[in-house]
């Protein structure tokens, strides 16, 4: 088994899961099998120290989206980074929390499995990661290895993320236990990836490796020396190879400067030769890389960091190594074709014409990564139909009414960026901030016609909306926001739990059945009788308001096993209005986009292809239903050979 660790210094925030991700993913391209973990030590600027269990009761201000996988577990946003890569599936177990350590040693404790015995830190930590049975096929981090993996078989190679900054208190226990994992498992199986800044003074525009100098003699003080860096710069044209090197002391005093130019990066490499028994390579990386572009080159081809990655734990024959090894498992040459079209798709979207406007109108729209997932998700469906994504990005606060007196010049720029946009989309969220503004939104994408989707409480919003303004009830509303409304549309989940709040929410993937082969959504999912798709949320539609509510033309056209919970919403006579009680964001994958956020940006490209058809044609005449295989000719040689165009009518 061998294993990558990626460390960050400095500073947070450098991109310590992007670049574990980038490393997963070229690994994979030599035909290895990867899995990864994130150990959650510390959140470095805002909630020190991080004694949470899980991710699943922070805010998403402080720490981003809450990613949430099949088995139910609510875990850091780096492991949907991980999903998306490497195309897996991870359990809850993939994230290591102090919490959920301490949470776990102290219930043994008191069951008395350590029989009186002294439970020390340090021990702790190697108990809870097996580092002391490493050997053992049967542990507890050996099971993690197998996870995620279609293939049969333990993982290849694990890629460790240590979150934090080196020096940070709260990961010096994961720091030693993972120096005794380097000493148990051997210099060769053990790779040590340190994620590093060097600042450009504005002043005098000179680079200064002076922070990752001293983060790399922390590192070094603490027992784990790194084989490689990765350098986060602004400028990426820097010499600073020697002044680590000096630092090091280690490393014969021989340096090789190559540049290579991708695309419109450029990119300057030093590489520090290696004595027989020590390597050390330095590789920049710009801070305005793309992820689908310069992130893969930087660790792929480009920079060929592979090779020394490879080379380093023995993975692949070399002129320079002569010794007897193991080669049971030797990589192969990278084959990252896919992710270079992927790439180049990206890189030239910039020069389309067909660009689409999204409004996101959430709760938490000051922090993009409170909805990463999302994001990534319309980027993949983007990619797939060849458009240039363009969010806007509106709090929903500041559409409501009461804004028009307060701050009247956000609630018209709001407003204005709401109706200039080509689809809307409402995420998910908690509490009633912004709720007002979110039935606004949904309504006015209700009487215009503009495609929207509503994700978990952007679906309950479109049925608390078309209850008030359909139905005239004019106090309809969820029990969330209002516990005295006379007509509770939206209602607590019968076996929630009003008393804690972690881990208590209707969690993990569970399946949807459609209830007709006729409806919008079940001909996206490609004609399918029921789809898998994560869940998290406490509460549903009101079973009690479903037949009033489809008598008016809300259609339910998807429910759970049982048939007495929610799940998809269409609305008739509409292009594209559909509310998901679950998150379709979370299966979103490079090369394989969400269905429903797909067939939002269809149901736009059609409609614009009908507009400017109607325009050169110098008429109006009523409008048809309109085939998709229409749109799909024109798409086939763009959209992916596993993405089937299917056949839908959409009525105006």
């Amino acid at each position: 088994m061998k294993y990558v660790l990626v460390t960050g210094g400095v500073v947070s925030g450098l991109g310590k899961g992007v670049t574990a991700s980038s490393i997963g993913v070229v690994l994979k391209a030599c035909g290895l099998r990867v899995t990864s973990i994130k150990i959650e030590s510390g959140n470095d600027d805002w909630c020190d120290p991080y004694l949470n269990t899980d991710a699943g009761t922070m805010s998403p201000f402080e720490h981003g989206e809450v990613f949430v996988l099949d088995d139910g577990g609510e875990v850091d946003l780096d492991l949907g980074n991980y999903e998306r890569f490497l195309d897996v599936r991870l359990t809850r177990d993939n994230n290591i929390t102090t919490g959920k350590i301490y949470q776990s040693v102290l219930e043994q404790e008191r069951r008395g499995d350590y029989l009186g015995k002294t439970v020390q830190v340090v021990v702790v930590f190697r108990c809870c990661f097996c580092l002391d049975r490493i050997s053992d096929v049967d542990s507890y981090f050996h099971l993690l290895l197998h996870s995620g993996l279609s293939s049969g078989g333990p993982a290849d190679v694990c890629v460790i993320e240590l979150g934090g900054t080196v020096g940070d208190i709260e990961s010096m226990p994961f720091i030693e236990a993972l120096r005794q994992l380097l000493f148990s498992v051997g210099q060769n199986n053990f790779c040590l990836i340190h994620v590093s800044l060097i600042p450009v003074l504005g002043v005098v525009g000179e680079q200064k490796t002076k922070p990752t100098q001293h983060s790399v003699r922390e590192l070094r003080a603490l027992g784990l020396t790194p084989h490689f860096l990765a350098c986060r710069s602004a400028e990426v044209h820097c010499y600073y190879g020697q002044d680590i090197l000096f630092l090091a002391k280690i490393f014969e005093q021989k340096l090789k400067a190559i540049k290579t130019s991708i695309g419109e990066y450029k990119a300057k490499i030093v590489t520090i030769l290696p004595c027989p028994c020590k390597l050390l390579a330095i590789y920049s990386i710009s801070m305005t890389c793309q992820i689908f572009g310069t992130s893969l080159y930087c660790f792929g081809w480009g920079q060929n960091a592979h090779n020394a990655i490879l080379t380093h734990l023995e993975l692949q024959r070399t002129n320079v190594v002569e010794q007897l090894v193991d080669w049971s498992i030797v990589a192969n040459p990278p084959n990252l074709q896919e992710w270079t079209d992927r790439a180049e798709t990206f890189d030239n979207l910039s020069n389309s014409v067909s660009t689409v406007r999204i409004a996101m109108v959430g709760k938490y729209v000051g922090m993009a990564d409170s909805y990463l997932s999302v994001v990534k998700a319309l980027l993949h469906a983007c990619i797939a139909c060849s458009l240039k994504p363009a969010i806007d990005w509106i709090a929903a606060s500041d559409l409501e009414d009461d804004n028009a007196l307060s701050t009247p010049e956000a609630q018209a720029t709001a407003w204005r960026t709401l109706k200039n946009a080509a689809c809307i989309l409402i995420p998910g969220g908690f509490g009633d901030r912004g709720v007002k503004g979110m039935l606004l939104a949904a309504k006015y994408a209700r009487e215009n016609k503009v495609p929207y989707l509503g994700i978990c409480l952007g679906m309950q919003i479109s049925v608390i909306e078309f209850a008030r303004n359909v139905l005239g009830m004019e106090r309809a509303n969820s029990s969330e926001f209002d516990k005295d409304t006379p007509n509770p549309v939206v209602i607590f989940m019968p076996e929630g739990s009003k008393t804690h709040m972690g881990s208590t929410m209707r969690l993990g993937s569970r399946r949807t059945l459609f209830q007709t082969p006729d409806c919008l959504t079940a001909k996206l999912y490609h004609n399918s009788e029921h789809v898998d798709e994560r869940h998290r949320h406490r509460y549903e539609v009101n079973p009690e308001m479903v037949n009033t509510l489809e008598k008016s033309g809300l259609k339910f056209v998807g429910k759970d096993e049982t048939g007495k919970r929610m799940e998809i919403l269409e609305l008739k006579d509409h292009p594209f209005y559909v509310g998901a009680q679950f998150h379709p964001e979370f299966k979103s994958r490079p090369g394989r986009p969400s269905p429903l956020f797909l067939g939002k940006l269809w149901t736009w490209s059609v409609m614009l292809s009908k507009a400017r058809l109607v325009l050169q044609l110098d008429y109006v005449r009523p409008m048809e239903p309109v085939s998709i295989l229409i749109f799909g000719f024109f798409y086939t040689r763009k959209v992916a050979s596993s993405m089937p165009i299917v056949s839908m009518y959409f009525w105006y």
